[in-house]
């Protein structure tokens, strides 16, 4: 690494500060959850170095408490992450040419905190910037994750069972300041609870196949309204 580089890293590593800090009592929590739902603790770590992703992680602990499959869930998250690929493609164009690998490397740590602080600095960002704001919010998420493993495996067996209304608790802390954007917003949650509230109870399909099909059911309906609402305003216009 140049010097020129080994500055630029030091600058991420500062501007990434606040996000390392916001995310430890997130990932605390869900390295507590994460032992209540009956993970090891390397199954825990593992997956925040895998995956890296809160809200993602959160929804796989609560479906796998259910019992749902691997592909199950795997599609979720999927469905859940999507957005990255829009953020990483609008990064792209921010940050300095560089080599394909080290633009993966970077890129598998942008998530929505980091995405923010590196989309609002100005000018060009450079490879070594991309990396130190990255690499310090991802060491906080894993070791956060891992320290709240150890501080769970230390609570009353009978205090780990009933933490595990924290994590309807922490969906519900994470929809709110979203619903308070929009009436949209409420309405996607709505419909796909509505949708899977209606395929488990008919048992049309398996509680992990009815999650997946009532996100992507009510993401494209609410699209599609939002589309001919656009459409129509046009038409008006016209």
């Amino acid at each position: 690494m140049s010097i020129n580089q080994g500055s630029e890293f030091k600058k991420g590593l500062h501007a990434g500060i606040s996000i390392a800090i916001g995310y430890v009592p997130v990932a605390l929590t869900f390295g507590l959850l994460a032992k209540t739902t009956g993970l090891s603790i390397g199954e825990t770590v593992m997956m925040s170095m895998i995956v890296f992703a809160g809200a993602s992680q959160y929804m796989s602990l609560s479906l796998i408490a259910l019992g749902t499959g691997i592909v199950e869930i795997i599609l979720t998250t999927f469905i859940v992450n999507i957005r990255h690929f829009l953020m990483a493609a609008s990064l792209n164009e921010k940050v300095e040419f560089d080599r394909v690998i080290n633009r993966i490397v970077y890129s598998f740590g942008i998530t929505d905190e980091t995405f923010s602080v590196a989309a609002t600095q100005p000018g060009k960002l450079s490879t070594g910037y991309m990396f130190g704001l990255n690499l310090i919010a991802y060491a906080s998420w894993v070791m956060g994750s891992g320290i709240g493993f150890a501080i769970g495996a230390g609570l009353p067996a009978t205090l780990q069972q009933s933490m595990s209304i924290a994590l309807y608790a922490m969906f519900i802390g994470l929809l709110v300041p979203s619903m308070k954007q929009g009436v949209k917003v409420i309405f996607l949650a709505a419909l796909a609870a509505c949708f899977n509230s209606v395929f488990t109870m008919t048992e049309w399909l398996s509680t992990g196949w009815a999650i997946v099909a009532a996100t992507l059911l009510s993401a494209v309906l609410v699209e599609l309204i939002e589309i001919m609402k656009k459409k129509g305003k046009v038409s008006g216009v016209e």
